[in-house]
């Protein structure tokens, strides 16, 4: 019997084996998210539990190990634009998870800490994220782990290398 998603179209999830993917399941790219696509899905579920977002762990996560640090250094690490760390900034001091200060060497620098709650915050999340970590991690060797560290690794730089010189 086959399966039906809303909307009466078949759920190639019922029967993989009949489903044709066309060569799209040879293409590198198409495994890579499948395999973020399943890491993403269960990090944010995790990361709900203490109403964060990806994002805002990772600038906690950032802050904490590096007190004093600017708000465009942390953006810049994690590759967001100016928009997106000033909102996300913005959410995690009214949560009163950090806080922003002038830099007394250059007034337009905004400073970094996290409060006592943001500190008590982050060893929850980092705890979290070790629970994530280690579910995933324990599909794989500690050599096979390390190989697809590296691989990874390789598939990062070079398309950091494409995009830094815009070619196609």
């Amino acid at each position: 019997m086959t399966s039906l998603m809303s909307g009466g179209v078949e759920d190639p999830e019922a029967d993989r084996s009949r489903f044709s993917y066309d060569g799209l399941d040879h293409v590198l790219g198409f495994h890579l998210r499948q395999a973020q696509g399943a890491m993403h899905r269960r990090i944010i579920a995790l990361l709900a539990a203490v109403d964060l977002t990806q994002k805002q762990a990772a600038v906690l996560w950032l802050t904490g190990a590096n007190p004093g640090a600017s708000q465009s250094g942390i953006g810049g690490a994690l590759r967001m634009d100016r928009a997106t760390t000033m909102a996300i900034i913005d959410r995690l001091e009214a949560r009163d998870l950090l806080t922003r200060e002038r830099s007394r060497v250059d007034r337009r620098r905004q400073e970094l800490q996290l409060t006592t709650n943001g500190q008590a915050l982050l060893v929850e999340v980092k705890r979290l994220i070790q629970t994530h970590e280690d579910a995933f991690a324990a599909r794989f060797t500690a050599a096979e782990l390390e190989v697809l560290k590296g691989l990874l690794g390789r598939v990062y730089l070079e398309a950091s290398e494409l995009a830094a010189s815009r070619v196609p």
